[in-house]
């Protein structure tokens, strides 16, 4: 692929967070195993052209359809003509999956946002919920014993 292949880019604009791909990789593999870190370089290069080439390819079938927005339909197309068909029902599931989790996220905000539904107290023991977890988290999974009174704490935090 030539350096100016995407749109505007150069070659080195187009990349993947490396720590996130390295975690997939080492997420796929089991514990014993190593990858050497060109390895690493080499695989994240791979998902960034397999990217190119699906992008390049739905865009190919969105514009045979007279459509200027790509949609996922296009993309599954594009997957049976590069020859990747006996993947789309598994992409087609991970598809389902994201828009079932992204609605719950957006159930979760409208809940969160709307104000109406907790009052301050309840608001308050939430908080210190989640700071509960949070500390319990970094600590190992190990609970790490609350305040009794957290407001009374946040006033002598605040002296």
């Amino acid at each position: 692929m030539d350096p100016m292949d995407i749109v505007g880019k150069s070659k080195e604009d187009a990349s993947l967070p490396k720590a996130t791909m390295t975690k997939i990789i080492k997420e796929m593999l089991p514990p014993d195993v190593r990858v050497a870190r060109d390895a690493q370089d080499l695989l994240i290069e791979c998902c960034v052209e397999f990217i190119n080439l699906v992008s390049s390819e739905s865009n190919d079938v969105c514009n045979k359809e007279d459509k200027r927005t790509i949609a996922p339909e296009h993309v599954l197309k594009a997957l049976q003509v590069l020859g990747f068909g006996e993947y789309i029902e598994e992409v087609y599931a991970a598809y389902e999956q994201h828009k079932y989790e992204t609605m719950q996220d957006t159930q979760r905000s409208v809940k969160w946002n709307s104000g109406a539904q907790m009052t301050e107290e309840e608001a308050a023991a939430e908080q210190q919920r989640m700071f509960a977890e949070a500390r319990a988290r970094m600590n190992g999974g190990v609970p790490v014993p609350q305040p009794e009174h957290p407001e009374t704490d946040q006033r002598s935090l605040q002296s």
